[in-house]
């Protein structure tokens, strides 16, 4: 089902959001960890917003959308990073209202302006507002985003100058707790109200959930091939170039990766569509044993959910499998792919 557009109506409360939120230039005394809640009054959802700027680098209003975008921006600020610049950049999940140079923008972007006949002169006074999901690139706002993306702008508005005149009202009475702004119908539209919450993410821990493999391939593989040996090391990450499909929002492909461990030897080099790759990544393995005919004693693998998604196939055949931080031969064969992909 293709994703309504904004309206031009839509636009202009969207510009108006972020021009009123710009004046206030409320980056001058928030930081990026003043985070609180927006919920979405369309669906529940609920936005944790950061403001950015502080630092006079880039100003804008950015909506860590539900648990898992606040669980990717925990992660940030705790200084853990993600494998590479392209994980951290292709595993966001949120909207943005940037401001930024008029270069910036896409022709779209101007085109909007320029019907809406609004003005905006100099450096970092366009705005610019982006979706981010997990495995595209920024893309343009759907109606229900650019709705939610006003709202939460207002709120963010309102907050910062809270926030100016008491500065402790970001401090939670209890751990691991967020103010959230939360709406309710009134007849003139909505009225808002603080309430502190505590996320879903933080009060349990969300299991990987994994996809039933192909029982009777698997027994065939137990049957059929008898060589073992060898140790195998097996990753699964973002490839830097985009791909586009017809008139589909592009998306970044999981690049899959086997090198042998004593050798170096590239044994399989895969692209998957990332909302496939849960999957295909056992499926993969199942592959390169089949081309191979060789079932290796050991695999390993860098990430707890590749280790959850391989671990039943890795039992059924008697496989070692441990997650590693370093995979010395892994890394050297995905530096040279991405090498070639730029």
């Amino acid at each position: 089902m293709k994703e309504l557009q904004p309206s031009m109506d839509d636009w202009q409360r969207l510009y108006d959001a972020a021009t009123e939120f710009k004046k206030i230039k409320c980056w001058e005394w928030m930081l990026d960890s003043n985070i609180f809640g927006v919920q979405n009054p369309a669906n529940g959802e609920i936005a944790y917003c950061c403001i950015t700027g502080y630092l006079g680098e880039h100003f804008a209003l950015v909506l860590y959308l539900g648990t898992e975008g606040l669980g990717i921006y925990l992660k940030a600020q705790s200084g853990r990073a993600m494998e590479s610049p392209i994980e951290m950049f292709a595993g966001q999940k949120c909207l943005m209202a940037s401001f930024e140079d008029r270069e910036t923008l896409s022709k779209e972007d101007r085109g909007i302006i320029k019907k809406l006949e609004l003005r905006f002169r100099g450096r970092n006074q366009w705005p610019q507002f982006r979706s981010y999901q997990p495995g595209y690139p920024p893309w343009n706002l759907t109606k229900d985003e650019a709705e939610y993306l006003t709202a939460a702008l207002r709120q963010a508005t309102q907050m910062s100058l809270r926030f100016r005149e008491d500065p402790d009202i970001l401090n939670p009475p209890k751990k691991n707790r967020y103010l959230v702004r939360i709406p309710s119908k009134a007849h003139d539209g909505y009225e808002w109200e603080d309430k502190w919450l505590k996320p879903e993410l933080l009060e349990e821990k969300q299991e990987i959930v994994v996809p039933p493999i192909n029982e009777i391939r698997l027994q065939k593989i137990k049957k059929t091939i008898k060589r073992r040996g060898g140790s195998w090391e097996i990753d699964f990450f973002f490839a830097p170039t985009p791909v586009k499909e017809g008139d589909d929002r592009p998306y970044y492909p999981y690049a899959i990766l086997c090198v042998d461990s004593y050798q170096g030897i590239v044994l399989n080099a895969n692209m998957i569509k990332p909302a496939d790759y849960m999957i295909e990544f056992p499926n993969n393995l199942m592959s390169i044993i089949e081309d191979t005919q060789v079932i290796p004693n050991e695999i390993l693998v860098k990430k707890a959910e590749a280790a959850k998604l391989l671990d039943l196939i890795a039992s059924r055949l008697g496989i070692r499998l441990k997650v590693e931080k370093r995979l010395e031969m892994l890394e050297q064969a995905q530096f040279s792919m991405l090498q070639f992909f730029r």
